[in-house]
């Protein structure tokens, strides 16, 4: 009995915490309006992150009231 209360509460839980979590999607582009290719969005407190496409795109899923940290680093050297 303690093992199907146990594992009960276990699949209750686990419900509960996915149905917290959120899609957040959106562009980075710089102060002109382009989009930034390679910008870094991050979910803040975690290791969680992704990387924004060619046209300055991402999509991440986090959960409900967490915050994003946004960083782009320009590479010089490929451009020289």
């Amino acid at each position: 009995m303690k093992q199907i209360t146990l594992t009960l509460m276990l699949c209750i839980f686990s419900i509960c915490t996915y149905a917290q979590q959120i899609t957040v999607s959106g562009t980075v582009t710089d102060a002109e309006n382009n989009p930034l290719i390679g910008a870094a969005v991050l979910v803040l407190g975690t290791t969680d992150g992704v990387i924004t496409d060619l046209d300055g795109k991402y999509t991440i899923k986090v959960n409900s009231g967490q915050s994003l940290k946004f960083s782009y680093a320009l590479i010089p050297q490929l451009f020289q």
